[in-house]
């Protein structure tokens, strides 16, 4: 059993994993998906564990933080709000990611897009938008004002 310190740090969500068809793995289907999540979300390839047809890993800001797409005969299937939520610190960040996934949009209509939404909840006014592209599960942004408090 590992020691425990004083400095242990909470435990922390660090990646979503999704199976998706291995032609969406290939140089091209891949090239496609860095484009988009490169130009939208800053993401990148983590290229010493991408495999041809196989695996594709894109790294979401930090070492720590990625997303993993392996090939499967069987590839996973989802409704279509099923989702995954990455926050952002300001309003103006979840309108500049909104603003570049509507310009990848209007060249590649794949792109699926929710448009931004505001919940008040009194407390806290929650900002979010949806985007999926080519892949099984959609991003939710959100944006926390918790000025409203």
């Amino acid at each position: 059993m590992p020691e425990t310190t004083d400095h242990q740090r909470k435990p922390r969500f660090n990646h979503v994993a999704m199976s998706v068809p291995a032609e969406l793995l290939s140089k091209a289907g891949r090239a496609e998906l860095l484009r988009f999540y490169e130009d939208v979300f800053g993401w990148t390839e983590i290229p010493s564990l991408t495999e041809d047809d196989k695996r594709l890993v894109l790294q979401a800001y930090r070492g720590d933080q990625f997303v993993f797409l392996v090939a499967d005969p069987k590839p996973m299937t989802c409704p279509g709000m099923d989702h995954f939520g990455m926050s952002v610190g300001s309003l103006q960040e979840l309108e500049g990611l909104l603003e570049r996934a509507r310009k990848f949009k209007e060249q590649d209509d794949r792109v699926e897009i929710i448009e931004r939404n505001t919940d008040d909840f009194k407390v806290v006014k929650l900002h979010n938008f949806y985007v999926r592209y080519r892949l099984p599960l959609m991003i939710e942004v959100q944006y926390y004002d918790w000025s409203a408090s």
